[in-house]
């Protein structure tokens, strides 16, 4: 990235392959670029404030985290679809709360992308995801099932267990999915 004028142009062009094009040349950007970033997230456009997070994502700094975990909160859809695939693409334990309080989004691809962020953090996620899969929310439950059994844990074995006679079939099928995976359906089906 040579010129960070022409650069902004491309990015907040209207666009997409243009902009698309920019994000892929963000090569330690420096604290300027990333600052007019956080800047565009205070845009009233919204299409502005997608581009600027799409661009954080690719950002290895504190700031540029933060701002994306902001993003979750931000008034229009696409916008936090791109904050929740960003920490997917960049995973943030910070943002444990914020994505477990998204499971149960009404936007349900919002809270699939947000069940994906919290598979790519892992470990430091699954004590909210044993929580949250005990909500009275099925929409909740069915994400966090999802998500344990992808991830595998054995601390998720007693409360994927209990799942198996959740009244959701979706996360009984993810908790049968994540014993099959961890390979305890063997000794469940045995006894």
């Amino acid at each position: 990235m040579t010129d960070i004028s022409s650069w902004f142009d491309d990015l907040f062009s209207g666009d997409d392959d243009r902009a698309e094009a920019a994000v892929q040349q963000i090569r330690n950007p420096g604290n300027t670029a990333t600052h007019l970033l956080l800047e565009k997230l205070d845009s009233r456009d919204p299409d502005h404030r997608w581009w600027a997070v799409r661009a954080l994502a690719y950002i290895d700094q504190p700031e540029a985290q933060a701002a994306i975990c902001s993003a979750l909160t931000d008034e229009n859809q696409s916008v936090r679809q791109c904050a929740a695939l960003s920490l997917r693409e960049r995973p943030s334990p910070a943002a444990i709360p914020q994505l477990i309080d998204i499971l149960g989004d009404d936007d349900r691809l919002l809270a699939h992308l947000a069940a994906d962020a919290l598979i790519a953090i892992g470990n430091p996620a699954i004590a909210a995801l044993i929580e949250a899969i005990r909500s009275s929310n099925a929409s909740v439950r069915i994400e966090a099932a999802r998500a344990l059994a992808i991830l595998r844990n054995d601390q998720a074995i007693p409360c994927l267990f209990s799942a198996l006679d959740d009244p959701s079939p979706w996360v009984t099928y993810w908790a049968e999915e994540g014993l099959r995976n961890m390979g305890v359906e063997m000794l469940f089906f045995k006894t």
